[in-house]
């Protein structure tokens, strides 16, 4: 049990750090092919933000344990949402200025009515996996196209201002880029091994270990990046960070999970988690794009947006350990 807990610390910790490496690794490399500043804010250091989610999900799948996929994909999302928009908007409200993000508030509110769509009959077929996969490529390509086409919008501006920080030496650059990857694989094994030891020992599910432990730990870039984009008065950039995972954590990196093992999903994950994912958007929807005026989250509704995940967090602890 302490050999888990060890486990689990110690890979969280590797996962992090191996997926800050990865990015900016991935991200010097492609400027140094010439890739366009957005098309490597959007894609290389949005795909490594959520990378963690990614490779914990995909070697869960592998390893036969669907409730750590489910449980970190949807359990970041609610992280994403509630725990780190909520503290990011309490340290500094943001402000939803960009045209490109508020189009892709109500995509993401589509995309998570989608989820429920296909979780209905409790289950993911490989089927269900490549709808989420197709889903994901052609939001990513239109996503792209807009921003590209458009010449002037504060979320790209900010997006070539992150870019332009992740600079190294091409050598340095491909060493990290793969380093970074191979130590996501081995601190994801590590991690993904340690929270089935400590849900065997306590007699609980592995899905309630992925949506807390897990989707707490592979949020934390999500967190640090938010935070530092909103103290920054990049505020377009925070929100664009958390919509940006949410997106790839529903599509993405369930799809891939379930492309790798068809999964049956629990009553409580719909009835439950993803019941709580949809309301968590619906608020965001609410509060970013404002009809008729320029949308903010301000540090009351921050205030709200974490007052929703204790409440979460506590109710999940009441159902699971009856207190």
């Amino acid at each position: 049990m302490i050999l888990a807990c060890i486990a689990v610390i110690a890979g969280l910790a590797l996962l992090v750090w191996s997926a800050d490496r990865f990015v900016e690794g991935s991200a010097a490399t492609a400027r140094y092919f010439g890739m366009p500043p957005l098309l490597i804010g959007m894609v290389i250091i949005g795909f490594g933000t959520s990378a963690p989610e990614m490779v914990v999900s995909m070697l869960a799948a592998c390893q036969g344990n669907p409730g750590i996929a489910l449980g970190n994909a949807y359990g970041s999302n609610i992280t994403n949402i509630a725990l780190i928009l909520g503290v990011t908007a309490i340290i500094n409200p943001i402000g939803v200025n960009s045209d490109i993000l508020r189009k892709q508030l109500p995509i993401l509110m589509v995309v998570t009515l989608l989820t429920v769509g296909l979780l209905w009959d409790h289950e993911i077929t490989r089927f269900e996996a490549v709808i989420l996969l197709v889903v994901f490529t052609g939001l990513m390509a239109w996503t792209i196209g807009e921003g590209l086409h458009k010449k002037k919008d504060s979320f790209k501006s900010e997006m070539e201002l992150e870019v332009s920080m992740h600079g190294m030496p091409i050598r340095k650059a491909v060493f990290w880029l793969f380093a970074g990857m191979g130590l996501l694989i081995v601190s994801s094994r590590i991690l993904v091994w340690g929270a089935v030891e400590i849900a065997q020992h306590f007699g609980v599910s592995d899905l309630i270990i992925g949506l807390t432990i897990v989707a707490i730990g592979t949020s934390l870039p999500e967190l640090a990046s938010s935070i530092l984009a909103a103290r920054k008065g990049e505020h377009d950039l925070a929100l664009g960070n958390i919509i940006g995972s949410n997106l790839l954590n529903t599509l993405t990196v369930v799809g891939i999970a379930g492309v790798i093992h068809p999964m049956a999903v629990e009553p409580e994950v719909l009835n439950r988690d993803v019941l709580c994912m949809a309301g968590l958007t619906a608020i965001l929807f609410v509060f970013g794009f404002r009809f008729g005026g320029q949308g903010r989250i301000n540090r009351f509704e921050g205030a709200a947006l974490l007052a929703c995940y204790i409440a979460y967090s506590v109710y999940l602890a009441h159902t699971v350990l009856g207190f």
